[in-house]
């Protein structure tokens, strides 16, 4: 069987860092005269007795060098335990959540999706609204370094593309990953910061400036608002955060090495170039598409095709009108691109632009096979050939993608959920996008009304998408736990 301790040390430490970050919302609630600071120091204390308990009975083995099998439990299951320690004050707080509702929210958090239950978010206490934007800013930033550090070593759905020499075998992941994590730290501190501080002088009071830039970084999505961005009616911040957004969607690794004078790999990494090219046909096109069909001014179309169309783009779920009532091809593409996400080694999610542009340097190799049958034809991949293993590892996670996205939505119409619902429900949730379509689920509407069965359901889509498949899908295989 696969040894566990190692695992169970590591979870127990970060039980107890987040126990420690329940702190702030505690903070923020004692400041305001809010009673939810108790539900807080109480979450916080049982999760730091749990944690400082796993740490103290597996510290033994704590110094083991992790294996491949302990790196895919160690992925999977600090995602979920995360989660449900995140869940503690959803339940006990004033909001009157089921267990369902306060996992789906946590969960929703820490993969910054954005999808929510909370109904009345005006009203929240401000812990509450602290803790949702903290668990999104956490999140983003462990996916970050998870993407850089765990998933090129498990190979997972063509990342190994992105290993470097410091991750190529499992006992250098830790040591590698921490100095990683301390550079990308320092760099999503200081753009949530400049991004607080924009969003301050555009007009936001300081609490909804700190609460909107950690979320904007992250793109996770979560508002103190129940009508997200739109409820500001602010054009000035609404283009701040649509570069928030993008710059949340390329690759952090390239910001140190901006920080450290190298500009060539952000300007000349196709990964990037493909994603603004998405970005700016996208915007053109529902931008010419509403501004033909309505009578607003050319600039606020713009402002508000931008602002929607990057928002699901990214997975980031702010939303600033209901993009519903826009008609059917805006509808198509939103939905289209809720799939393909930002760049691998940032804080998005979806299918990401590099496996679209090896799957097509591939499709583009076979077919010229065909016409040239004695031929040799290779894709490349940023001017470098694409090894067999990478393009098979990727067509199998476009193929895993197609299949868990259609098992997601027939559960949930099982429930009885209708086809709109259903359907931009499952890809939302496998995406981490926040906000579906159609009156429930869309952009004005939340997920409160759906069965518990639905939001369990969705959690664990949202896990899948977050971790992309194969992390998880792997703890299903009996050959997994067996010698």
């Amino acid at each position: 069987m696969v040894t566990i301790g190692p695992v169970l040390f590591i979870i127990g430490l970060l039980m107890s860092l987040l126990a420690i970050a329940m702190g702030l919302p505690a903070i923020a609630d004692l400041a305001t005269g809010n009673s939810d600071w108790q539900v807080f120091a109480g979450s916080a204390a049982v999760a730091l007795f749990v944690g400082v308990s796993l740490m103290l009975a597996t510290r033994a083995s704590s110094r083991s060098n992790l294996n491949l099998r302990q790196a895919f439990l160690l992925t999977t299951m600090s995602w979920v335990s995360v989660a449900a320690v995140g869940a503690l004050p959803f339940v006990f707080s004033g909001l009157n959540l089921s267990v369902a509702d306060a996992f789906f929210e946590s969960m929703s958090g820490i993969t910054t999706t954005g999808s929510t239950v909370i109904v009345g978010l005006n009203e929240a206490p401000p812990g509450i609204l602290l803790w949702r934007a903290l668990l999104q800013w956490l999140g983003g930033v462990g996916i970050i370094v998870m993407a850089m550090a765990m998933l090129p070593m498990l190979s997972v759905g063509g990342m190994q593309l992105f290993r470097t020499e410091a991750f190529d075998t499992p006992d250098k992941v830790l040591p590698r990953a921490a100095q990683l994590a301390g550079g990308i730290f320092a760099i999503y501190l200081v753009m949530t910061a400049l991004c607080a501080l924009a969003l301050w002088i555009s007009g936001f009071n300081g609490f909804d400036a700190i609460t909107h830039s950690m979320t904007t970084i992250a793109t996770g999505g979560y508002s103190t608002k129940d009508g997200s961005i739109g409820h500001f009616n602010n054009p000035v911040a609404e283009w701040i955060i649509i570069a928030g957004m993008i710059i949340g969607s390329l690759p952090f690794v390239y910001y140190l090495r901006v920080v450290r004078g190298d500009l060539s790999p952000i300007i000349h990494d196709s990964q990037v170039k493909w994603f603004l090219v998405i970005v700016f046909v996208s915007v053109s096109g529902i931008t010419f598409w509403i501004w033909d069909d309505s009578n607003v001014g050319g600039v606020d179309t713009l402002r508000n095709s931008a602002f929607n169309v990057i928002s699901i783009l990214t997975g980031t779920g702010y939303v600033t009108q209901d993009f519903g009532l826009w008609g059917g091809f805006p509808i198509t593409l939103l939905l289209c691109l809720m799939f393909i996400g930002g760049c691998a080694g940032s804080t998005t999610c979806g299918i990401k632009i590099f496996r679209f542009q090896i799957l097509a340097a591939t499709a583009q190799a076979q077919l010229s096979r065909l016409l040239v049958p004695h031929g040799v034809f290779i894709p490349y991949y940023n001017r470098k050939v694409i090894p067999e293993p990478v393009s098979n590892a990727v067509m199998g996670f476009f193929f895993l993608y197609i299949v868990c996205f259609a098992a997601l939505a027939a559960g949930l119409s099982a429930l009885g959920l209708d086809f709109i619902t259903a359907i931009s429900g499952a890809a939302t949730a496998i995406s981490n996008v926040g906000p579906g379509l159609g009156s429930t689920i869309g952009p004005t509407g939340n997920f409160a009304g759906l069965p518990d069965a639905a939001k369990w359901i969705l959690s664990f889509g949202m896990l899948l998408g977050r971790l992309e498949l194969f992390t998880v899908l792997v703890m299903f295989s009996p050959a997994f736990w067996n010698r």
